[in-house]
């Protein structure tokens, strides 16, 4: 199954970013991005993929150990950045190193579990909440039909209740359903632990 760890905002700071959200699709051309379901946005701390069943025990006791060693920490979801011209996300304020500290370890754990993971990047946390449709990935120009600065810009004030981030989850990722334009993945969390404990 594919597996991603990740920490899950709370409903009151998820309703807030909707609104903006529903402000930037408003913007001219917004049309010509793939926006992200409100129910899936959630913060990636490690990328696991395929994962096979044997494996899940051993992630499950390295993650739980992880969040154990962790204390909860606050954040607000704030302003906003893009990745070149593929991806707008939202980011956050707060304690961003306790989340970075978080995300190393569930990176580690699966490391330790016998997830074979890419190599290590530095972490930066974001949520995203639209990619770039490019033309035919074949094309020669493979060029976004959107430019992305307008909902950055649309961002930048932006800033949400402040939280306590209490929990890593695991969560498993569903692909689309094949066939259906736009459908994007479902996201189920099966294993949470709280921080701290």
């Amino acid at each position: 199954m594919r597996l991603f760890a990740a920490v899950l905002p709370p409903d009151a700071a998820v309703a807030e970013l909707a609104a903006r959200v529903e402000a930037l699709r408003a913007l001219p051309g917004a049309d010509g991005l793939r926006w992200t379901e409100r129910e899936g946005w959630h913060f990636t701390l490690a990328f696991y993929g395929e994962v096979a069943e044997e494996v899940l025990p051993e992630l499950h006791t390295r993650l739980a150990r992880a969040a154990h060693r962790h204390h909860p920490h606050e954040l607000r979801l704030a302003g906003g950045g893009r990745f070149d011209d593929r991806v707008v996300w939202v980011g956050v304020d707060g304690d961003s190193e306790a989340m970075r500290r978080l995300a190393d370890s569930a990176e580690a754990g699966g490391r330790r579990a016998g997830v074979p993971m890419d190599r290590h990047r530095p972490y930066h946390p974001h949520l995203t909440i639209a990619r770039a449709r490019t033309r035919s990935a074949r094309s020669a120009h493979h060029r976004p039909t959107t430019g992305l600065a307008p909902y950055v810009d649309g961002l930048a004030d932006f800033a949400s209740q402040e939280w306590t981030v209490g929990e890593l989850s695991l969560v498993r990722s569903h692909p689309p359903d094949p066939g259906v334009p736009g459908r994007q993945p479902r996201y189920e969390a099966i294993a949470a632990w709280p921080l701290g404990h």
